[in-house]
């Protein structure tokens, strides 16, 4: 008889402290359990900020939403792309004219609005759930490349949108700009599928005093099980 999702007991002694606590966190955090464990009461260690967890109706509405803006602004780099590509490559200044007028369109009203709200649903999801923004390294490595696209979309890709539709032509350079922003979202939605690097050094040593509530009972040669529980479930 085992528990953590069918483990062996054998198998459980051998494992080292830190890699049992590493195999509890990460199969109360897994995908499945995500969806469906209750939000905790208080808040799970490893958050940089002290949030209030988040319900789970609230956490679901809004995971949901995220990944829909998410996937929105890989869609919205990818036309810009093609767009861009068209007016560069075509000689008929009308299609050039008219791929820039589109993409000033795209730039007026979706790139500024869908940035940010990817950028800032993905850090309430964070703060609000054990996840925790600093707690592991693909959290921590998305939020700074979403933090920096969204700088560059901002402050860079718009007004140069800008530009070019008032000139009528594009130039190498938003060109570029979209496939980099492109790749980079591609990344982004890898890590957040794979999860990989496991926690931080910030998350190790947070773990550590939550390892201290966890009861774990070994019993020896009569067969029982071991019982291994965590302060906090997912959101």
């Amino acid at each position: 008889m085992g528990d953590l999702h069918g483990t062996p007991v054998a198998a459980l002694r051998d494992i080292p402290d830190e890699r049992l606590e590493e195999r509890v966190l990460y199969a109360e955090a897994s995908t499945r359990d995500y969806s469906r464990c209750r939000t905790p009461d208080r808040s799970a260690p490893g958050t940089v900020f002290h949030v209030k967890p988040l319900k789970r109706s609230a956490r679901r509405s809004l995971l949901v939403a995220h990944v829909a803006v998410s996937v929105s602004w890989l869609g919205l780099t990818v036309g810009l792309l093609a767009l861009a590509i068209a007016a560069l490559s075509t000689a008929d200044p009308a299609t050039a004219g008219a791929a820039t007028r589109a993409m000033k369109i795209f730039g007026d009203w979706l790139v500024v609005p869908v940035s940010l709200f990817s950028l800032f649903s993905g850090l309430v999801l964070a703060l609000g759930t054990p996840w925790g923004l600093a707690r592991h390294r693909w959290v921590w490595t998305k939020f700074w490349l979403t933090l920096i696209t969204v700088a560059l979309s901002v402050f860079s890709l718009r007004p140069g949108i800008d530009e070019a539709a008032a000139r009528g032509t594009v130039d190498i350079d938003l060109v570029i700009a979209p496939s980099v922003a492109t790749a980079t979202y591609l990344f982004i939605t890898a890590i957040s599928v794979l999860k990989p690097w496991g926690p931080t050094r910030r998350g190790r040593r947070l773990r550590r005093p939550s390892a201290s509530g966890k009861s774990t009972s070994d019993k020896s040669a009569s067969g029982k099980r071991v019982d291994v529980r965590t302060p906090g479930r997912t959101a």
